[in-house]
């Protein structure tokens, strides 16, 4: 039983140690049904994915449930992979190119857990690449009630469940669409200006399969504002006023690009150049935080005048901002819903204080359209207007989870 394997195991802490959970418990079950017999039992829950978030988003006041000791193999049936909802992207990544199979992107981190990754609507770039949640296909959750369900694409609420923000209950499987592998090189290119990222900002998000432009938001000392991080599958299209660097370089400034993955347009497999960092290091910085900003992509140029013109305040707390772009999808809580979108993210020095502030003035300035990254640290409460399907996802937790049994704090405050 799951409470004899893992009873009263700290709840610890999000993997940037930006929060600690306040759950009372923390259990690993071994099978469907231990999760099962956890939601009949247990009136407060939640599942816990990688802790690759910044809030109290996966907290609870009871039981925090984590998937990683279910120890399953994913199965491979023609283009469809079926994956447990606790594994990793990397170790998800390794397995498929072995057999000769890829998924079409992946996100600047191997490290994050795929079920947690999709409930929040995680993403990599491209302007033709979807989120990571537009590659599942059919997903299985135990929902409130303690029932097994299975969602398959088409089905009437499959659109609302993908990216469901752990309300609905605990996936414990997906099924996600593969391809055949491919290979990527990628470079970086040195020397943006602010004019030039601005002017063409549409155009250098298109120059390859994925791109990321990288900024501060200041000028540095040769007058350039930005590096642009181009990942190709095919010959990339050439960067405006720019030039490939002649050596590595980690995504924050000044940092040993070590935990980076190869650039200096060396090709490699999809699943060690489209993540930024290698599996077997710590992302990042470890101790920071973060938050991210999607923009619909005709905002985005309204967007990046608004961040611009807060640099010098921003710049003190920032250790680096990546613009991204991500394909419009029709998952009703996905930050791409109805419009390809441009994210702004932000890596943050460990001051929650002096961040939140920045925030609050951030959100007043950015274009209406803007929609937070759920999983990371935001201040907007009136979300509902800027989701056509907002209420059409609160009548699908009530369905789902009557007695709101993994419902929490932050639930509250952003749903209402």
């Amino acid at each position: 039983m799951p409470h004899e394997t893992a009873a009263h195991q700290p709840s610890g802490s999000t993997w940037a140690r930006s929060y600690a959970y306040t759950a009372r418990e923390l259990v690993r079950p071994r099978s469907v049904e231990d999760v099962r017999d956890l939601v009949l039992r247990e009136p407060r829950l939640r599942a816990l994915g990688s802790r690759h978030s910044f809030t109290d988003l996966a907290d609870t006041p009871g039981v925090l449930v984590s998937l990683d000791e279910m120890g399953e193999e994913p199965t491979l049936a023609g283009d469809i992979v079926r994956v447990p909802g606790g594994m990793r992207y990397g170790a998800i990544a390794s397995w498929l190119h072995e057999r000769g199979r890829a998924l079409a992107n992946l996100a600047s981190l191997p490290h994050i857990s795929i079920a947690g990754a999709v409930a929040t609507g995680t993403h990599g770039s491209g302007l033709r690449n979807g989120s990571l949640a537009t590659s599942v296909t059919a997903l299985e959750l135990v929902d409130g009630h303690g029932s097994l369900v299975r969602l398959e694409a088409g089905a009437a609420d499959f659109a609302g469940a993908v990216v469901g923000l752990g309300a609905l209950g605990i996936v414990t499987h997906l099924e996600l669409r593969t391809e055949p592998t491919f290979q990527v090189t990628q470079t970086v290119h040195e020397g943006l200006s602010y004019p030039d990222l601005h002017e063409h900002l549409v155009e250098i998000l298109s120059a390859a399969y994925s791109v990321s432009i990288f900024t501060r938001w200041t000028d540095e000392p040769d007058g350039s504002v930005a590096k642009v991080w181009q990942k190709s599958r095919t010959t990339p299209a050439e960067i405006p006023g720019t030039e490939p660097a002649t050596r590595a370089h980690h995504v924050i400034p000044g940092l040993d690009p070590a935990p980076c993955t190869d650039q200096l347009g060396v090709a490699g497999p999809w699943h060690e150049r489209l993540p930024h960092f290698r599996p077997d290091f710590e992302p990042s910085v470890g101790s920071e935080l973060q938050s991210e900003y999607l923009v619909p992509i005709e905002q985005a140029q309204e967007a990046v005048s608004a961040v611009r013109s807060m640099g010098d305040r921003v710049a003190p707390l920032l250790l680096v901002c990546e613009i991204r772009a991500i394909a419009a999808d029709d998952l009703w809580l996905s930050p791409a819903y109805g419009t390809d979108t441009v994210g702004l993210h932000f890596t943050w020095k460990p001051d929650l204080t002096g961040v939140r502030a920045i925030l609050t003035d951030l959100e007043r300035r950015l274009p209406s359209g803007t929609r937070p990254h759920w999983g990371k640290v935001f201040t907007s409460t009136d979300l509902g207007s800027r989701y056509p399907r907002w209420d059409d996802f609160k009548d699908l937790v009530a369905r789902f989870d009557p007695d709101r049994g993994f419902w929490n704090g932050w639930l509250t405050r952003v749903l209402g």
